[in-house]
């Protein structure tokens, strides 16, 4: 009974014995015990049928090899030979096609693959006869019989195994699913991609996608047929090919195409009014993490998308390999893709540091699906909160921090700038003390294009978080390398207006655009990642990286291109209506502002913005003001107060009646008050009295100023300004 069931074990390519159910034991699902047995024994009589036909043929095989070598007159002797070498030599192929798993192919998925392991089988067995026939032994057959036999059993057994494929496909995948209305494709693209679409769609009719034409752009190919589909000419021929085969629908087979020209066959497909539909990216197939038959729709990410980014990989996992990375904001669209990335090179541990247990949980499962599960370690934690992230940091010694916590609704912001202030520019400044404190080699804060020269709270709290950055590089590079990263817009990120586009087209309209003039730069997440990495790799200290965004993107055309990817018209099915700026928001982002040198760095796509950084006594004082009042001052007076401080920033203050307002707005710029206004800036030996707001819009003009202002204050009051930064309570990462 033992040998038996090693022998049933081995046919059936059980990895473990516990996988089969023994009938003598006992169990209490009778049920399942009874299933598991017709299955296997179903499997084990399938595999006996198999290997009968199989030694059916060899046979065959080897008496036709006999009566070809002797031109269909075999003498008597070898009549007699023959039949000996059946004995041996036919169990010794069999074994060899074992070997090869040759008994255990589902033949009608019977492809190349498996046609090579049929071939080498063959020619392996046919070696070890010539091998016996050299050694002169006296019972192997002659060796032109061993080459024919060898030929004629690849043959035949390739051409049962590839008869069995023609018959399914040819026959019962139709009958079976003939209920399908079969649509006529054409495939654009005759390339790889194209190629392995057509054949996967004749192996699988039940998709119902019947390809009968190709399109691709390379001349060379018009007039040839791929698997039995011509290639008839440029994509540009698809109105006339509708007309000619009754096309239903397009699929496009060009993953690694431009951005540019898929717009274009874009175009011609909804000119044609044919629907259409995309394989998956090129980065997707090439991983094997889907297969070239999952469609998918065309989205704006793959028309606004870029070439490739060439990424230093080496460098990169330099740094990060075996080193423990720490990612604040992980729960949230840049921190999510900065572990997924992270965790691709290796790192000895990565700690997902978030405040909400949601996203946190959301991320962790995904790496844990992903393999990562023995590297990562979900850490709930706020980043204004130092004694927690004290705790962690001495737990867990991070080497390398990238900070992507942050507020970065702009229209929110406005309207709580003590919130932008608080998580963007003081958390910042506090999680980069400890860094300091706790040996980190390497802190990199994802910083925005909404900094410079910035129009809004949180552009400026994020210029806050940068100036108070290359301080403290200056101050202490040499044992921390403090490093920024700009980026524009990222698409399909939690506060982009793709999302949003996308509901309202879902809702019918109307898709509601600030202004028909404003421009953004758009990047996906992927590219916008793989950039911080590099800058990570290539940071030096002090230094602020910009990432080449592109070409900047018209929002108004981006609402209508999308509406036009839905199947919809813009402007007739789905109304585009401008609701005006907000409060915050500017027409056109900027790359730098006038006083940044930009200079180029050893990768393309990046550039480093150079400038005199500030004092970081001066920065720290500052920020010990903001932070004093930053929960009494009103709205109005923390941007006034943030305006002296950033003074490339452009505030947008709340509607006041009468001269008020056009006084606040002047003090902010940097005019004379007029006498007599309650926001006017008081004598500096009265300012310990006067409320602290006023105060810093009157010494903010310059660091002479500001330094004897911060004596009589801290005469005054509790709150130090010359040391690190202390920020005690609650906050949002």
């Amino acid at each position: 009974m033992g040998m038996i069931r090693n022998l049933r074990l081995k046919l059936w390519g059980r990895q473990r014995e516990d996988g089969i159910t023994d009938y003598r034991q006992p169990t209490g699902d009778g049920g399942r015990k009874t299933e598991d047995e017709g299955v296997n024994s179903g499997l084990f009589i399938r595999r006996l049928v198999i290997a009968a036909i199989t030694t059916c043929a060899l046979v065959v095989c080897w008496w036709l090899a006999y009566e070809l070598r002797f031109d269909f007159d075999v003498p008597l002797q070898y009549e007699a030979q023959l039949h000996h070498h059946w004995i041996w030599i036919i169990p010794l192929q069999l074994g060899f096609l074992l070997l090869f798993r040759q008994f255990f192919g589902v033949y009608k998925y019977f492809s190349l693959p498996e046609l090579q392991n049929l071939a080498y089988a063959m020619a392996l067995c046919g070696v070890s006869l010539y091998g016996l026939r050299f050694l002169d032994i006296g019972f192997s057959p002659p060796m032109g019989i061993i080459l024919v036999q060898s030929m004629l059993g690849f043959l035949a057994l390739g051409t049962m195994r590839l008869a069995w494929r023609v018959v399914h496909e040819q026959y019962f995948s139709r009958k079976n699913h003939d209920c399908f209305a079969a649509r006529k494709i054409a495939v654009i693209g005759a390339g790889d991609v194209g190629a392995r679409l057509v054949r996967e769609l004749h192996a699988r009719p039940n998709l119902g996608l019947v390809p009968v034409v190709f399109l691709d752009d390379n001349r060379r190919k018009w007039g040839s047929s791929i698997h039995g589909v011509p290639v008839v000419g440029a994509p540009e021929e698809v109105q006339s090919q509708k007309e000619k085969l009754g096309l239903e629908e397009v699929v496009i087979a060009m993953p690694s195409c431009t951005p540019k020209r898929l717009g274009q066959v874009v175009a011609i497909l909804q000119k044609a009014r044919l629907k259409y539909v995309t394989v998956p990216s090129i980065d997707q197939l090439t991983s094997g993490s889907v297969r070239v038959t999952q469609l998918r729709p065309v989205r704006i990410d793959d028309l606004l998308g870029r070439e490739s980014i060439d990424l230093r990989v080496d460098q990169i996992g330099g740094v990060l390999k075996d080193r423990t990375v720490m990612v604040t904001g992980a729960g949230g669209s840049i921190g999510c893709e900065l572990c997924r990335q992270v965790a691709g090179f290796q790192p000895r541990r990565l700690l997902l540091v978030d405040q909400s247990e949601v996203q946190l949980f959301q991320i962790e499962q995904e790496l844990i699906k992903l393999g990562h599960g023995s590297i990562i370690v979900p850490v709930i934690a706020d980043i204004l909160d130092q004694p927690r992230m004290h705790a962690v940091m001495q737990q867990h010694c991070p080497a390398i921090i990238f900070h992507a916590a942050a507020h970065k609704h702009v229209g929110m912001m406005e309207t709580q700038p003590s919130e932008a202030i608080k998580n963007n520019a003081l958390g910042t400044a506090a999680l980069a003390e400890l860094a300091l404190d706790h040996q980190v080699e390497r802190f990199i804060l994802i910083s925005t294009d909404k900094a410079v020269n910035p129009t809004s709270v949180m552009g400026a709290s994020k210029r806050l978080a940068e100036v108070f950055l290359q301080a403290f590089a200056r101050e202490h590079g040499g044992q921390t390398r403090f490093v920024a990263v700009r980026f524009g817009n990222v698409l399909g990120s939690s506060g982009s207006v793709v999302p949003i586009f996308e509901r309202q087209i879902a809702e019918g309209g109307p898709i509601t655009v600030t202004h028909p003039e404003v421009v953004r730069f758009f990047m996906t997440i992927t590219e916008a990642v793989g950039l911080v990495l590099q800058s990570c790799a290539q940071g030096q200290g002090g230094e602020i990286f910009v990432l080449d965004l592109g070409k900047p993107v018209r929002i108004v055309e981006l609402a209508r291109q999308m509406v036009r990817l839905s199947g919809l018209q813009p402007d007739r099915d789905i109304e585009i209506k401008f609701t005006g700026l907000q409060p915050g928001e500017k027409l056109f982002e900027e790359l730098q502002n006038l006083r940044a040198n930009c200079v180029d760095t050893s990768h393309p796509r990046l550039k480093r913005l150079t400038s005199e950084p500030s004092s970081l006594k001066t920065v720290r004082a500052q920020l010990s003001w903001l932070k004093r009042d930053l929960h009494s001052a009103t709205p109005d007076d923390l941007k006034a107060m943030l305006k002296r401080i950033v003074p490339e920033y452009t505030a947008h203050f709340a509607s006041l009646a009468g001269e008020k307002a056009e006084d606040r707005g002047r003090i902010a710029e940097g005019d004379e008050a007029a006498p007599g206004d309650p926001t006017a800036a008081v004598p500096l030996e009265e300012e310990a009295k006067a409320p602290t707001q006023r105060l810093v819009m009157a010494l903010a003009e310059g660091a002479e100023h500001l330094a004897p202002a911060h004596r009589q204050i801290t005469a005054s009051t509790d709150h130090p300004n010359d040391g690190p930064l202390q920020w005690r309570g609650g906050g949002s990462s």
